[in-house]
């Protein structure tokens, strides 16, 4: 098949790289421009132009898609199917009808559930115990489409959004695979809409930690889900403090105020959560420093018991 590809993190080589593999031909590659990032904000180009430049492909970086030029590209390219992976920018409606066979999106879960732009991590960050790949449709609605295929992968108890996310870009390439080999064949089915959850941009926000209305379990959940950013973090004498990686407690017992470091050693510092539930912090970082073990932190922080996080 003659195919457009439209993707931009890591999380959408695998798909891009498999589509090569399986012998389709990449008329071109759309992608989001270089964006600012690291030590001394140089431009750093997305994960999927680097591997399109190895296989010295058309590279196309628009900052809009909703223009004329876009257009008259995309139809000069005459692609039998666009497969899109995570690009970033809603596709307008009559782009959508240009290839022969439309578009197909790789989404990361079982839609109609988590729908939007973060559903690997708001899956973990609400304790859902199974997460998938769905290939589908794109329609101009967000993630709404008709479905194609379906993978489903259990949640694993420990796993954090970045390791789920890298499961799931290998088992979407695969799914991908199998829908473009059988996409003629394939009876599309549409999505129950009235199931429909939502997954929408992370925003820094969403990490704060409330000690007095989230359980440790809830805790753990966005120290699970909000990895790499925006991180589960709370304050600690006025500075923010990212919980990296952090567990149950229940050795503990006692009332205490939800917030309140009710234990602490080289094994990690325990604190008062909602509901009488107790966590256990194993790893974190005080904002402008390193990440740091409980061991290595306690070596330059001064911390004591009965003392409150904010």
């Amino acid at each position: 098949m003659k195919i457009v590809f439209l993707g931009t993190p890591e999380w959408a080589v695998p798909s891009f790289e498999r589509i090569l593999t399986d012998g389709h031909q990449v008329l071109s590659v759309f992608t989001q421009p270089d964006r600012p990032a690291g030590r001394g904000n140089k431009l750093q180009p997305p994960a999927v132009k680097i591997a399109a430049l190895k296989h010295n492909l058309a590279i196309y970086q628009p900052t809009k898609v909703r223009t004329p030029e876009f257009r008259e590209l995309f139809e000069s390219l005459a692609p039998d199917v666009a497969v899109i992976v995570a690009y970033g920018r809603i596709i307008p409606e009559w782009i959508l009808k240009i290839p022969k066979y439309g578009f197909i999106n790789v989404h990361f879960s079982l839609l109609p559930l988590y729908r939007g732009a973060a559903p690997i991590n708001w899956a973990i960050v609400n304790g859902e115990k199974q997460s998938g790949v769905t290939t589908m449709q794109l329609v101009p609605e967000l993630d709404a489409g008709d479905i194609l295929l379906q993978s489903v992968v259990d949640i694993k108890p420990t796993e954090t959004a970045l390791e789920l996310g890298d499961r799931l870009s290998y088992l979407g390439a695969s799914l991908l695979s199998e829908t473009l080999t059988n996409l003629t064949n394939i009876n599309p089915k549409p999505q129950d809409h009235t199931k429909a959850t939502f997954a929408p941009i992370l925003k820094r926000e969403n990490g704060e930690i409330n000690w007095q209305e989230m359980t440790a379990e809830e805790i753990v959940w966005r120290v699970r889900g909000f990895q790499p950013w925006p991180g589960a973090y709370t304050k600690l004498k006025g500075t923010r403090l990212i919980v990296w990686q952090a567990q149950i407690e229940k050795s503990f017992s006692g009332s205490y105020q939800p917030g309140t470091i009710v234990h602490l050693d080289k094994n990690g510092i325990v604190i008062a959560c909602g509901k009488s539930s107790q966590l256990r912090i194993l790893e974190l970082q005080l904002e402008g420093r390193k990440r740091l073990n409980i061991r290595d932190f306690l070596n330059g922080v001064s911390l004591q018991l009965g003392e409150k996080l904010d």
